[in-house]
């Protein structure tokens, strides 16, 4: 891809929790010549304002940070807004950018796109091998569509769009909102809230027993910039830790970061959704990127900015 400190990018999304990580690091390695847009000013839902956009700014390459994205309740109760905004902002951004002469192009996932019973940990020739988990399989679809959608326009058109598929991500700019957030940010609150309020115990959604891979935000964003200077064979590559833990034992270490102990129960009337889905990461590793995993420094920090946001 070979993107130079004064090449021009489009980051899509950049006021997201990726997005405005990825801005960060990508300003902190030099880069000058950042293109950002908020909702207001481009609606990557309106395909004609997207095109138009990107054909006058042509950029080296685009970054696909923007996506509408939430926890399993939000994913069980919004599969249509889930299927249909992603599948949009990508069709316009992807199709856009071929429009417009552009070459480069990044597309951010997520490792639901695997099956529900996947091998693990999860390769990439894994997809599309079985069926998906039911409570978030419309953002799995449209991620998978987004990938494909790479693969053949780079295939038919010689183009340079490529995939990164993370796990779960927390950091700043993290949603906290109970109800629609993912787990890492929901525990994070709650646990905080027991320890101000007093409380004894901690109620978990679910048996507390499916294991979750968790990378940090920065992280994630420092393996973007890396391989937008890597010539990558594949139509995409995971990026994650390689290892899992349970629930519960995320919720054992952020109380044991904030020096509370809480008597946890599990609320079994609420979804588990999928057991496991650790990321294979070989084949990142074989271009030489080597991933971070400092939980506790990555924490302190997440924790800074949550009470920022609180107050």
């Amino acid at each position: 891809m070979l993107v130079n400190k004064n090449s021009k990018i489009f980051l899509a999304g950049h006021k997201g929790m990726v997005g405005s990580a990825i801005l960060k690091k990508l300003k902190e390695n030099g880069y000058q010549n950042i293109i950002t847009r908020n909702r207001k000013q481009l609606d990557l839902l309106d395909q004609n304002k997207t095109k138009k956009f990107l054909k006058i700014n042509k950029p080296k390459l685009v970054i696909i940070a923007a996506a509408k994205v939430g926890g399993i309740i939000a994913n069980m109760n919004n599969k249509s807004k889930f299927l249909y905004e992603n599948l949009q902002i990508q069709n316009n951004l992807i199709h856009g950018s071929y429009i417009a002469g552009i070459k480069n192009l990044f597309l951010l996932g997520s490792s639901c796109i695997y099956p529900k019973f996947c091998k693990q940990p999860m390769k990439e020739e894994y997809l599309l091998s079985g069926s998906l988990e039911e409570s978030n399989d419309a953002y799995a679809l449209a991620k998978i569509a987004g990938i494909k959608m790479c693969e053949h326009y780079s295939k038919a058109y010689n183009l340079n769009y490529k995939s990164l598929m993370p796990p779960n991500l927390f950091g700043p700019n993290d949603n906290y909102n109970l109800q629609n957030s993912h787990f890492y940010p929901a525990l994070i609150k709650k646990i905080h809230n027991a320890k101000n309020r007093n409380k004894k115990k901690l109620i978990l959604w679910g048996s507390g027993k499916p294991k979750r891979e968790l990378m940090f935000v920065y992280d994630f964003a420092d393996a973007v910039i890396y391989f937008m200077n890597v010539k990558i064979k594949e139509p995409f590559l995971n990026i994650g830790i390689g290892k899992d833990y349970s629930i519960k034992w995320f919720a054992e270490f952020i109380m044991k970061q904030l020096k509370v102990k809480l008597k946890i129960e599990y609320d079994k009337s609420k979804p588990d959704g999928v057991f496991r889905k650790c990321l294979n990461i070989d084949r990142a590793k074989r271009y030489g990127w080597k991933p971070n995993n400092n939980f506790d420094n990555a924490f302190k920090i997440t924790y800074q900015h949550f009470l920022k946001k609180k107050a």
